[in-house]
């Protein structure tokens, strides 16, 4: 027989013909077009002399065809799992994580040079005759401040960090409050940078075992995957794999929304770390959720001799006294569990790898003892609080972070209702998902009279075969009633809040929240996210009381709540929140006060500025060139009727740091809004022209009638040799452009050109291609 394998990918072609060669079975891989330079013979694999042939396809199974002699199998088959296969799209790389810097009217806001304000709007009015949008800002003393969009990376969100406190008092133009609070500010965080850099220094001289190159069973451990992994995915388990491998002890902490994939990482790399016959240690911080992660790593690691035992609640004093015992001699291999693994009594023959799942949910003394196990072992925290974007790149280089951003593919945002207790429509919702083979979660935040709830759910919906749990249960009997919910036995699961963390039970696709305006915003988008973790759409239904007033903050979070279902956007819903507890979790709460003091964004900015500054790096890009130009630079409102959405983009083009991220911002704008009307164009050709003058040494790029001209930085002007290199650069290029008519240095180091007639009116783009190195 000729037996072809097909394999999904180069590389899992690659893994597979190193397995057959392990097994002493002879393979070849045969691409497209290239049947004379593999030496394939059609006649020898008819008569079965040839080797398996591996290719690369699409086959979703495979079959056999005996008057022709053929097996055609793919590898899926060979490895007992079904990849879901997709087409994945394309992602935008402007933010990883959705910001939640955008701002409102009436938003309290920090502008760097002159403090905290309110935000009124965005004015439109002509300057030097062309139509601009400036930022209005209210201050004390009935202050206003208007700022050029251009500038708009100055004015930064101001968050509470608490829902209903007190509003803080409004800075005054000109007043010296704002420096000193500023220069305060600056002084506590040079002393916390200092700080980091210690703890970073301590890390770079500690030695750890180090882990070797994958090996054949990592490979079939990781192809046997059935999901596809995300491109951010990819990236955390390579960054995982690189630290595991490095003579010194990770710490690292891998950072996604619910359901992003968090817990596949560190899989992998208890499978890397056991294969080196070292152990591994998994805690939880709820007795569930370690059962939930017990019973992931039974399922994935049931093809290979690892031991893997839980140490929680649901175990009895003598099945404890066992597998403490079993970890202490090393026939344990891997040991899940709570708090309890963290007590005195418990000892490793050869612990290798900790992995910490929402390690702020941990106690203080807990938080100490990972401290002290940091300096010796490998230590890889899960965490689904989201870390913006600024943050991460405060602490880059100084704590190891790894952003799982990417929404799995195929999968759907959260359909999300307010609703009132009314019976109809909460049939409707259940019967729904039970009609579809579903199951429902009915959250009740209540447990006096959760049993009350559940009878009336059952009048409801007399059908549907319902279970509840709750913290205050015997943890047995706790265990029984998950065990049974998890396998199907019943349709609706009332319960606490104890599914708000890391439970995972794909069949359940619709949510019902009793009392959602009893919860907070970070928590309700927790529960929310217990469901829609797979491709099929889920439901949320948030129910609030009738006829009972609610407060404006709870009609506040519900709106935002329904409003932002999109995935990905943890973040930027749960930002009072979230926040300042993932600011929490990385930095401590010793920097809370400073943040409090001067906004969370400039925070982070100045945090990443004396960082770098400390560590003898140039400063957090160069200083920003000013451009200019007599032509509309802006985004019409046609174009972008929300102006919240405006601004976010106009800080994103300010902010961005190189031509790419331009590019991915443009194709965006194009993709959501349509082709880029002038203004919009203008705009982000200027943002071009500003990176490219920031880089050719260049303060200021001013369009005139007959061309524009280029004024060289200080530091440049001061710098002869400089200025004389900046000349004969441009004089280079200024040869292979026809545009260009004359260009000449002033007495005063300004350089002016002037271009031909017929290229005056694209003289934005002609000032780009001169100060844009060629590629």
């Amino acid at each position: 027989y000729f037996i072809n394998i097909v394999c999904d990918n180069d590389g899992q072609a690659l893994r597979l013909k190193e397995i057959l060669g392990d097994h002493e079975i002879g393979a070849q891989i045969l691409r497209e077009g290239d049947t004379e330079a593999a030496g394939f013979s059609e006649r020898r694999a008819i008569e079965g002399y040839q080797d398996i042939v591996l290719s690369v396809g699409s086959l979703s199974a495979g079959c056999l065809w005996p008057r022709a002699r053929l097996l055609l199998v793919t590898d899926r088959e060979i490895f007992g799992r079904y990849r879901r296969r997709h087409i994945y799209r394309k992602m935008y790389k402007g933010r990883p994580i959705v910001s939640a810097s955008e701002i409102q009217p009436g938003d309290l806001v920090i502008h760097i040079d002159h403090g905290l304000g309110r935000y009124m709007g965005l004015r439109e009015q002509e300057i030097d005759g062309r139509p601009c949008e400036l930022l209005e800002i209210a201050y004390a003393d009935e202050g206003r401040l208007l700022v050029p969009i251009e500038k708009v990376q100055r004015v930064q969100k101001f968050s509470l960090s608490r829902e209903g406190e007190a509003q803080p008092k409004l800075d005054s133009l000109g007043s010296k409050r704002w420096e000193k609070k500023k220069k305060k500010s600056q002084e506590a965080i040079e002393q916390f940078a200092g700080e980091l850099l210690e703890l970073y220094a301590r890390r770079a001289t500690a030695r750890a075992q180090a882990c070797g190159e994958d090996t054949v069973w990592q490979n079939e451990f990781e192809a046997s995957f059935i999901y596809q992994e995300t491109p951010d995915q990819l990236r955390a388990i390579a960054d995982v794999k690189n630290d595991l491998m490095a003579d010194k002890p990770m710490d690292r902490l891998v950072c996604g929304d619910v359901g992003f994939g968090k817990t596949e990482v560190a899989i992998r790399a208890a499978f890397k770390v056991v294969q080196e016959g070292r152990q591994v240690a998994l805690l939880a911080p709820t007795t569930i959720l370690a059962q939930q992660h017990y019973n992931t790593l039974r399922e994935r690691f049931a093809d290979y001799p690892i031991r893997v035992e839980m140490l929680s609640r649901f175990r009895s004093p003598a099945e404890q006294t066992a597998i403490v015992a079993g970890v202490r001699l090393g026939e344990i291999n891997v040991i899940v569990g709570t708090h309890r693994l963290l007590s005195k009594d418990i000892g490793f023959a050869d612990l290798g790898l900790v992995i910490i799942d929402e390690e702020q949910r941990f106690g203080v003394k807990q938080k100490e003892r990972f401290k002290e196990l940091r300096a010796s072992v490998d230590v890889l925290t899960l965490s689904a609080t989201p870390i913006p974007r600024t943050l991460y790149m405060a602490l880059s280089g100084i704590r190891d972070l790894s952003l799982i951003s990417t929404p799995p593919a195929d999968r759907l945002p959260i359909k999300t209702r307010v609703i009132h207790f009314d019976k109809e429509q909460i049939a409707e919702a259940i019967l729904r998902e039970l009609n579809r083979g579903g199951q429902v979660y009915f959250v009740h935040n209540r447990v006096f009279n959760i049993e009350q709830v559940a009878r009336q759910l059952q009048e409801i919906v007399p059908r549907a075969r319902i279970i509840i749990g709750h913290g205050q249960m015997n943890e047995h009997e706790l265990e029984r009633v998950m065990t049974d919910f998890i396998n199907g036995a019943y349709d609706i699961l009332v319960s606490t809040t104890i599914i708000e963390n890391g439970l995972d039970i794909p069949n359940v696709n619709t949510i019902i929240i009793n009392r959602a305006d009893a919860f907070g915003l970070a928590q309700l988008y927790q529960l929310r996210g217990r469901v829609g973790r797979e491709a099929r759409r889920a439901y949320a239904y948030l129910i609030v009381p009738d006829g009972q007033p609610i407060t404006d903050l709870a009609v506040k979070r519900l709106q935002a709540i329904e409003e932002f279902t999109e995935l990905g956007v943890g973040f930027n819903v749960a930002m009072r929140d979230m926040e300042i507890r993932g600011v929490g979790n990385i930095l401590g709460s010793s920097q809370h006060g400073v943040m409090e003091e001067i906004g969370f964004e400039l925070y982070c900015q100045m945090l990443e500025e004396a960082v770098r500054r400390m560590r003898g790096e140039e400063s957090v890009g160069r200083a920003p060139a000013e451009v200019k130009w007599n032509v509309p630079c802006l985004i019409p409102r046609g174009y972008v009727p929300v102006e919240a959405h405006r601004i976010a983009l106009y800080k994103r083009l300010a902010n961005a740091r190189d031509a790419e991220e331009l590019n991915d911002i443009s194709s965006e704008m194009r993709d959501r809004y349509g082709e880029l009307p002038a203004p919009a164009a203008n705009l982000i050709g200027a943002a071009h022209l500003r990176l490219a003058a920031a880089d050719a040494g260049l303060a200021r790029v001013v369009g005139t009638a007959f061309g524009f001209r280029l004024v060289p930085s200080d530091g440049v002007m001061s710098d002869r040799g400089s200025l004389m290199a900046l000349l004969k650069r441009l004089q280079d290029r200024r040869a292979r452009m026809r545009e260009i008519h004359s260009l000449t240095a002033a007495a005063n180091g300004e350089i002016h050109i002037q271009l031909i007639p017929a290229a005056r009116s694209k003289s934005l783009s002609v000032a780009r291609a001169l100060l844009t190195p060629a590629p």
